[in-house]
């Protein structure tokens, strides 16, 4: 039984000399700083849109679809002989009523059809033709009209904000480290966190055209002004403290 015990103290021994080793060959873990940092900039906005919309209304509902149909496809015709980017927004077909207050009644008016495109440019000027060709044609009604920033335009500035909000993020760190005589060293880690984009209104809104929307005594001499597209960006980002 001694023996037994003998046996088992020197294991023991042995596994607390192992840790022990263990323990004193390991590195020390570096001290680290997790810190946060942003970039606010803005992008120019170099594209124009417009939704050109066809809505039609008829008792019979093959009738409805039937001239809403046609009706795009001589828009879309038109379209792809411009220099323009078009997509389909909206393909709608149902059962349209109102109210009506003399019979104190909802009453069926048939079915109404909507069917959108929108379609954007680089060229304002290509935006006011289709505006011109098209406004005050039946069934054809004209919405949002808004200039916004290309993913073209936009991609290398977000790669730079975000080069911006990680110089951020070391500057901050340096600040908070700089009373101990220490600065922010290696980046361990860093994750993207909030990318936002604001599209903020116009400056100055005017449609460019009085046949474009079919007021003969509006002034055409205005201007078509958009403000730049405000990008924020924040990352969170780990360092190495030296």
């Amino acid at each position: 039984m001694k023996k037994a015990f003998d046996n088992v103290g020197i294991l023991l021994v042995i596994l607390i000399g192992v840790s022990l080793i263990g323990v004193a060959k390991r590195p020390n873990e570096p001290r680290t700083i997790s810190i946060s940092g942003d970039c606010l900039t803005s992008a120019p906005k170099d594209r124009t849109a417009i939704t050109l919309r066809v809505t039609t209304v008829d008792k019979n509902p093959a009738t409805s679809m039937k001239m809403a149909t046609k009706k795009m496809a001589e828009i879309t015709d038109f379209l792809k002989t411009q220099d323009v980017k078009m997509q389909t927004t909206e393909f709608s077909s149902y059962e349209k009523s109102e109210w009506n207050h003399t019979a104190q009644k909802s009453v069926n008016l048939g079915t109404e059809t909507r069917i959108s495109v929108e379609v954007s440019s680089n060229s304002m000027d290509k935006i006011e033709n289709i505006l011109n060709k098209f406004a005050g044609n039946e069934y054809v009604y004209t919405d949002n009209l808004r200039m916004f920033t290309s993913s073209e335009t936009m991609k290398p500035i977000m790669e730079k904000c975000l080069g911006t909000a990680l110089e951020n993020a070391r500057a901050r760190a340096n600040a908070l480290v700089a009373p101990d005589k220490k600065h922010a060293g290696k980046l361990l880690s860093v994750s993207y966190g909030n990318v936002s984009y604001n599209e903020r209104p116009y400056a100055n809104y005017r449609l460019m055209s009085a046949k474009a929307v079919g007021v003969e005594s509006m002034d055409t001499g205005g201007s078509f002004v958009s403000k730049d597209t405000e990008v924020t960006v924040s990352v969170s980002a780990m360092f190495e403290i030296k």
